[in-house]
């Protein structure tokens, strides 16, 4: 979807974990609001966001960029709309903005000379049913400030499982999702490309498999999420071969909070290291390289 795909040989978008661990819990469901006496926020509305910076910014496998670093500005409004007793357990919707801001080739020092490369709207409408089930569906529009890729639409439906109701500290939290893009046919007036993840010649379906095995504490959480993302259609459309293969990711996060709960809400800092292996498809739009390293680190609060 972005241009380093046209420029520099197919780049696209995709959050590594510091900020990713965050936003996945925005794609499944955002429970009830807890009614705890030191809880500054019992209401219905829950307001999160951070600011991440990063050595590398892939998105599902493929580059968005070969200097500089990036930074992620993002927020989310998420709303408890409805919680039972019965088989549905909760109903939710999260509206939310994530950006990426760049200062190597695709930003700052880049053609365009724009540090704001990248800007997604999204809406997610999630349901969470008994035995810790959840299912979400969400909207994403990705869109570029600096005009380095054409728009790129999207749905997706995630279901996912948490298991340490069964497992405890031995959970693994696994979810598959399936995206699937679409209205894809308007072409980029500066780089000549679609709005599509590859800017290949067809709308891509993906999909991924993950868990997310972790340790919750109060000083500090860890988690360990591993991920393979795959095309099942038209998704990794690199050198005229569509591949099925993209990558395989195993990362760690550390969230450490600031201060438990205050009037202004639950802060923390984190730290994460990802790993991916790329198939043939994303090593090809990444200069040949099938091994990537990611460092990022943050701040987030919610509220």
């Amino acid at each position: 979807m972005f241009t380093l795909r046209g420029t520099l040989a197919g780049l696209r978008h995709g959050r590594t974990f510091a900020t990713g661990i965050v936003l996945a819990g925005l794609l499944t469901v955002t429970p009830a609001p807890a009614m705890a006496q030191d809880d500054p926020n019992p209401g219905a509305l829950t307001i999160s966001g951070g600011y991440d910076f990063l050595n590398q910014y892939m998105f599902r496998g493929i580059r968005q960029h070969s200097t500089g670093i990036a930074m992620w500005p993002w927020a989310d409004l998420g709303i408890a709309a409805y919680s039972g007793e019965g088989g549905l357990k909760s109903a939710s919707i999260n509206f939310g903005t994530w950006n990426s801001l760049h200062t190597g080739d695709t930003g700052s020092d880049g053609p365009s000379g724009e540090l704001w490369y990248e800007s997604d709207f999204y809406v997610t409408f999630g349901l969470g049913f008994g035995g810790g089930v959840s299912f979400s569906t969400t909207y994403t529009a990705y869109t570029s400030p600096s005009n380095l890729f054409s728009t790129v639409k999207e749905i997706m439906f995630k279901l996912a499982l948490d298991d340490s109701g069964y497992l405890g500290g031995g959970a693994v939290k696994p979810y598959v999702l399936i995206a699937q893009e679409f209205d894809a046919t308007d072409i980029n007036p500066v780089t000549g490309l679609p709005g599509q993840a590859d800017g290949g010649a067809g709308a891509g379906t993906y999909m991924e498999l993950g868990m997310s095995p972790g340790y919750t504490g109060t000083r500090v959480s860890v988690a360990v999420p591993v991920k393979v993302g795959l095309s099942l259609s038209d998704y990794y459309e690199f050198n005229d071969t569509n591949n099925t293969f993209g990558y395989f990711s195993v990362g760690g996060l550390v969230t450490v909070p600031l201060g438990g709960t205050t009037k202004f809400g639950s802060w923390n800092v984190h730290f994460g290291a990802e790993y991916q292996r790329l198939g043939d498809g994303p090593a090809f739009a990444n200069g040949g390289e099938e091994n990537k390293g990611i460092f990022s680190g943050g701040i987030g609060f919610t509220y």
